[in-house]
């Protein structure tokens, strides 16, 4: 199941959001499947990749709805205050996974709904 916060529903709607980061043990979606986000509507993932927290651009930047990546890592901070965004690598054995995703609209899902 992907989550997101109230605050990107609007940015997501107009499509100036379509990728999230996470910091997972392993990847908590799949590439194809359809996720009800509550509150939202529907997104069907696009892509799941690591990537590693210094090698993010601002081109990853602006997917995620960010103006630069200092900004995209200081809500990082926030949504996840003992993990080392600016390093390699996190604790516990979890990995920055970008989530690239397609919002679908409010409409409910076709029968392969995945959530």
């Amino acid at each position: 199941m992907l989550l997101m916060k109230k605050g990107f529903f609007p940015v997501i709607r107009a499509g100036k959001k379509s990728a999230t980061l996470r910091f997972w043990r392993r990847p908590m979606v799949r590439v194809d499947t359809i996720h009800r986000i509550p509150g939202l509507g529907f997104v069907r993932i696009d892509s799941v990749r690591i990537v590693q927290p210094a090698s993010l651009t601002e081109p990853d930047a602006r997917t995620d709805g960010f103006a630069t990546v200092s900004e995209l890592c200081r809500h990082l901070r926030t949504l996840y205050p003992s993990l080392p965004v600016s390093s390699p690598g996190a604790p516990n054995g979890r990995k920055l996974y970008q989530i690239r995703f397609t919002y679908l609209g409010e409409e409910p899902a076709p029968a392969t709904d995945a959530s």
